[in-house]
Order: C-alpha cells, then structure tokens, then sequence
C-alpha cells in the first residue's frame, strides 16, 4: 500500500468521523481504574485512590444536570500521593471505600516518615447534590508521625459534551473565592444567564486554606487516629451547611432500602449468578432518579446520566416482571415531555416521545439540540408497547385512563408524520444537520448499511421498529377494549394485522433467510444480516415457520459469538467486532432476542444464550455486565474482550439478567384471573434452581421454588399472600 494511499484512507477516515454528531472520542487508556456513584442528578466518576482529574485518560468529575462542579480532588502527603493498598464499592453502590499508606517522605535528605506508617481511608458517598467525603487517619508507627495533608481542588464547569470532545468557540466566566476558615466557593457566570456554584466546605478548619487547596497538618502519637471531612456541593444556596457525614450516610442508605421494598428477589443455586444479579440490581437501583413523575432509570454513567426515552422503556420492559413500579414512572415522565409541537433543530412533531433530555449550559444555548431532544423512531411506539405490558402485567385501569391521552397522541405520530410517504412504515430523516443521523438504538453514522457496506440514504424504515409498531397496536387494542372503545379497538387490531402483511412482503429476504435491516429512502431492502432480525421475535410479527429460520441463523457461528449475538453477522460487508454497533455484542439486545425465543417457544436457544451472557458476566469486574463488548469469537481460558468507552453501569445491561431470567422460565402473568404462568420453562445447565421470593400480582404476592431435572423443572409454591395461582403451561 502506497503512503498517498493510507494518507487517502486516513483523511476518508476523518471526514466519517466529523459526519458522526456526538462521536466520544477515545484518547487513551486511564492511567488509574475510575468507579462512580449516583443519588438522583448527580454522579462522581472517581479513581482507584478516590482522586478526581488525579491521573490521565478518564472522564472524572463531580456532576451534576450536566455540568462538571468539581474536576479536581487530589490528596497528597507532604507533596507526594499515597500507595494504594485497595478500593471497593459497598455491594448497595452506596460509598466508595479507599484504603491508602504513605510511602518514605524525606525532608532536608532525611527520612521524616517511613512507608506503611499511617492507615488512611477515604469513604465517599452522594447524597442530595453533596459529595461527602471522611478521610480517616491512624499512626502505626512507634513514634510520632508529623505531616501536611493536602486536598487540591479546581474546577471548570464544563458541560458535559464539552467532557465528551466538543469544542466550543466561546465559554463564560468563572471565579474562586474564600468564604471563612473553612469554606471556598467556586462560581461560573455561564453564557446562558446561569450562576453555577460548588461549595467546599471542610471540618475541622485547615491548618491553610486557599482557593485551590487545603493543608491540614497533623502531629499523631503512636497509635493515634483522627479523621477530617470534606462536602461538596452543587448549585446549594451559598450559606447552605451540609447534613454532618454520618447523617447523611444513614439517611441515604434508608431512602436506599426503601426505594427497594416491594419488588420481587431472586437466589439461584449458583454463587455467581447471585452475584450477577446483586450488582444488577444495586446499579439499576442507583440509575434510578427521583422525578416529579416518578423513578426514572437513568440510562448510563458518564455519558447517559439523564432522561432517555428509548433506554428507560427498555429497561422498564425488561424489569417489568420484576417491579412494575419502574414502568409506571417511565410512562408518566415520558407522557408529561411528550412533543406538543413541531421544532425542526429538537425534531420535535406532536405525539412524539422524547429521546433525551439535558440540563447543561450548551443544552440551553442550542449549541447541542438535546435540552428536550425528540430525534428516535422507536421511542413513540416502545411507550404504546410498554404502556400495553404495563396494564396487562398489573391490571391498573387507573394509570391507563391517565396515559390514553399520550398513546392516542402517539398512535397519531405513528400513523401521521411518522409515516411521511404513506406506506404504512415508521421512517426517520433527520430534521437538521444538527440532529442524529441515525436514530434507532443503533444510532451510529454507519450502522445502516446495504449488503455493499454503502451507507443508506433518505427516509429510512428500521425492521425492528415496525415490529414494535405492531406489537404496540395489539396491545393498544386490548387497553381500548378495557376502556369501553370497541371500535377502536378493532381499528388497531386490523392495522396491527395490514402491518403484518406489508412488513412480510417488503423486508423477508428468502436469499438471506432472515429479514433487511431496514428500507432506504428509495424503498430498497438493505440486505443484511443483523441482530434487528431477533428483536422482530420479540415483537411477535414474524410468522411462526420463519422464526425458527431467523432463530437457526441468530445461533449460527455467523452472528453467536460464544458470549453473546453479534449486532452484525461475520462476513457482512462492514463487519467489525471491535465496532460500536457493526459486530460488537449488546448485553440489552441478546435479552430481548431471548425474550423472542421465548415467545416462539425456542427454549433451547434461551439455554444457550443466557449461559454465553451468564459466562462473559462472570469474567466481567463486580460480575456488571457492561453496555457492550467486542463480538471477538470465544477462545478457551480467556474472557471476552472489552469495548473501551461502553458505559458501566448501563441501565439496559444491568437489567439484562432479569430478561435472561423471565426467558427461561417462560413467566407471564394475567391480573383479571390473579394467575402467573411458567410457560414452557426451561433451566439453563447453570441453575439447578430459582427461588422468586415477594413476586407480586395486584395485592398479592407469592414465593416460588423452580427446579431442573434435565430439561424438565418442578415447582413448588412455598407461600402466598392473598389470592394468587402459579402454574405451569406446557405447549412444546
């Protein structure tokens, strides 16, 4: 290959690049591990040592309603940083603990403290917009240890697409300033008329304190322990004092419990599924975020800490089962910010739901279209589908009366602008050049693709999306008929079927044996094999006979990578295992391909995929399953390979054990009879038992033991409350 030739490649490489709105780039390995925490609108991106903006290549900082209040936390020891000794989570994803020594501290060429002498551990947590940190100290030496501690502190109020690579031309103004002996504020005066403030405040008093830093300096007698605290806070009115550290910490661990109670347990016979689904469950637990509406699960930390439509459905979806309280609150947030006008810059048409909502200073410049951003096809019929799941999961006519209004508004979208030629599909073009190019869950510039590798162009009709337009009518008929509208009711059902019918003849590709991606703006199937194919299974629009088709390529060595369903088939013209969404594995979109599985009675693929995902967990750190991973081929001895900016945690792929779970046990539940059914449930090889404890329906609730016998399973209903049957239906 000639040197004009990569040069060539290189620049062509960069135009795509700039073509990608939003790209984060990857600058380079993190120099220490980050972990984070979240209460509500606030998350801290931290290191290994419980530093910020310590060490190079991580996107740390204290924010909140994205913007950066704190970019610098750094502690040393007479100028020199801490040894590491270990760090760890709280199983809750409550605190952060650091356990931390000095190493050999010289002064005037002599040794002044030897290595190891002094314990020192950093707790932190989140509470309110406040980040609370105790760093506790104890001399182990035989002597007297006498030294400075140093907290250096800085910030930039960066936005946080500014964190993310965005440049911007012009930024407003920022100051420090000392409030007392013991309090330092930080202001930003921002170009869009706001004053953003972080406030320090440290107890005891330091020894010196500056507008960037606080030394304490310490004289401990052999032995001697003592400890000093730092808050910081967010946007609190300037002569606001924090709650003192071990308030707050026991009073955001009950509102942790709290938020809890009520929703189903599960323990398995294996330790580490358990585990699995602990961290699961605590990171789903600490993505949820008090609204005016209800809890919301945010969708990921760093980039996606904020309202989604498209991943809060999914994930209510998918925790349906397990506590529809999550759906409930989706619903009534997305209802509330549904589009009520037409605005080209948000894509905004009336009906629409939101796709993300953001709070920064460029959000409310328009310097990014996202502060109510309406830019995804499948978010307006996911409500009308998850809104349907909802009533049937819980009977609850009182919340279906309320939605109506916004699932009519939005079958009108569907069939209205959504549908701008009138072939009966959902299509998408972006309304500016400011907008998302692409806007399925698979929003990449390149994602789309003909069976060439060209990009398609024009309206573009997602298969998936037209599955869930489907599956979103039928169970809008029957929330119809609930309310007395039998007309209505058989307008959609008919729709859902002429659906049905045109999606067969314009999108099965007999040559390929499974179903194009998409239609381009010209009406030409974009013949490629993806994993959209499986989400159709979900929706339940496939016919029967080609579903095991669908289900046989899904599995092959093509597209199941021994961890997990590739997004793109190997071999596809723009095949990349290593890609965002052209051949990696999405933990969220293998669970609701299990779930289509399931439906279609596919049991044995269920198996084998929950136990590909159960594995690459188990090799994963805290066992979380990230966003997603590289679509590599499984190797003997060796995990999957890592994706390098997928968000961990991520609200779709924590609740991804839950959907594995329902899958295999085939749960379905029928609130007018108070019955729940295991229909054709099959264990996978790893579990030799499920133990659902406080499984509810309506006002009752059960707890239920399943066990495998080969292929088989028993149950065994342990207890119930109130009226309640469980049952297993046989059908395969």
């Amino acid at each position: 290959m000639t040197a004009e030739v990569t040069q060539l490649i290189a620049i062509e490489a960069a135009e795509h690049v700039a073509e990608s709105s939003f790209y984060i780039p990857m600058t380079g390995p993190a120099t220490r591990p980050r972990c984070s925490l979240k209460h509500d609108d606030t998350f801290i991106v931290l290191d290994s040592h419980g530093d910020i903006g310590a060490s190079a290549g991580g996107p740390d900082g204290l924010f909140n309603a994205d913007t950066r209040y704190l970019a610098r936390l750094e502690m040393v020891l007479d100028e020199v940083q801490p040894l590491l000794l270990g760090s760890n989570l709280r199983d809750d994803n409550s605190a952060l603990t650091v356990d931390l020594t000095n190493s050999d501290v010289y002064r005037n060429g002599r040794l002044a403290l030897q290595k190891d002498t002094l314990h020192i551990v950093r707790s932190i947590f989140l509470w309110r917009g406040t980040a609370y940190q105790r760093i506790a100290l104890q001399n182990h030496g035989d002597r007297q240890a006498s030294f400075d501690l140093t907290l250096l502190f800085d910030n930039d109020f960066a936005d946080l697409f500014e964190v993310r690579g965005e440049r911007r031309p012009r930024r407003g103004v920022g100051s420090s300033r000392l409030l007392g002996p013991a309090d330092v504020v930080l202001e930003y005066s921002g170009l869009d008329g706001q004053v953003r403030i972080t406030a320090l405040h440290f107890e005891p008093r330091p020894t010196r304190l500056a507008v960037h830093s606080a030394t304490f300096h310490f004289e401990l007698e052999p032995k001697e322990a003592t400890a000093l605290f730092v808050a910081v806070s967010c946007n609190k009115p300037i002569m606001h004092k924090p709650a003192p550290f071990f308030r707050g910490l026991l009073a955001h661990r009950r509102e942790m419990r709290r938020s809890t109670s009520g929703a189903a347990s599960i323990e398995t016979s294996n330790d580490i599924f358990n585990e699995v689904l602990c961290q699961a469950m605590a990171d789903l637990n600490m993505l949820m975020t008090e609204t005016p509406q209800g809890r919301y699960p945010y969708a990921g930390i760093p980039w996606y800490s904020t309202t989604f439509g498209r991943d809060g459905l999914i994930t209510a979806l998918q925790m349906l089962w397990v506590d529809p309280r999550i759906a409930q609150g989706v619903l009534r947030r997305l209802a509330f910010f549904q589009a009520k006008t037409t605005d080209p810059l948000a894509d905004a048409e009336p009906g629409k739901i939101l796709h993300e909502m953001r709070g920064g200073e460029m959000a409310a410049l328009r310097e990014v279209p996202f502060a109510q951003y309406y830019g995804s096809v499948d978010s307006t019929s996911l409500f009308v589908l998850l809104a349907g799941l909802y009533v049937e999961r819980t009977g609850d006519d009182e919340t279906l009366a309320e939605l109506w209004p916004a699932i009519e508004a939005a079958l009108q979208w569907i069939d209205g602008p959504g549908d701008p030629d009138k072939d009966g599909f959902i299509e998408y073009q972006r309304a500016t050049e400011q907008g998302l190019a692409n806007q399925g869950w698979k929003d990449s510039f390149d994602a789309i693709f003909h069976a060439d590798g060209q990009l398609a162009e024009g309206y573009i009709a997602l298969a998936e999306v037209q599955g869930y337009v489907f599956a979103g009518k039928r169970l809008a008929a029957r929330c119809a008929r609930r309310l007395g509208m039998i007309d209505r009711a058989a307008q959609l059902e008919s729709a859902a079927l002429l659906l049905a019918e045109r999606f067969e003849a314009a999108f099965w590709c007999e040559e390929l044996g499974t179903y194009a991606v998409a239609l381009d703006g010209a009406k030409r199937p974009c013949k490629v094999r993806t994993s959209n194919a499986g989400q159709l299974l979900f929706t339940g629009i496939v016919r029967p006979e080609r579903a095991r088709r669908v289900a046989a390529d899904l599995m092959s060595q093509k597209f199941f990578s021994g961890w997990g369903i590739r997004t793109v088939a190997r071999g596809e013209a723009r095949y990349n295992p290593m890609s965002y969404h052209d051949g990696s594995v999405w933990p969220h979109d293998n669970a609701l391909i299990a779930l289509g599985f399931a439906r279609y009675g596919l049991k044995h693929c269920v198996a084998h995929l929950f136990k590909g995902l159960f594995d690459a967990a188990s090799y994963m750190d805290l066992r979380r399953l990230p966003e997603l991973f590289c679509g590599f081929p499984r190797e003997r001895r060796r995990g999957p390979v890592l994706y390098p900016v997928a968000c961990a945690p991520q609200a779709w792929a924590s609740a991804t054990p839950f959907s594995l779970l329902e899958a295999a046990l085939g749960l379905e539940f029928d609130a007018a009879r108070g019955e729940i059914r295991l229909r054709d449930p099959r264990l996978p090889e790893f579990l030799n038992e499920v133990l659902l404890r406080d499984l509810r329906l309506g006002p009752s609730s059960v707890d239920l033991r399943v066990r495998r016998h080969g292929d088989e399973v028993s149950l065994e209903v342990v207890r119930t409350r109130g009226q309640i049957q469980v049952s297993i239906v046989l059908t395969h």
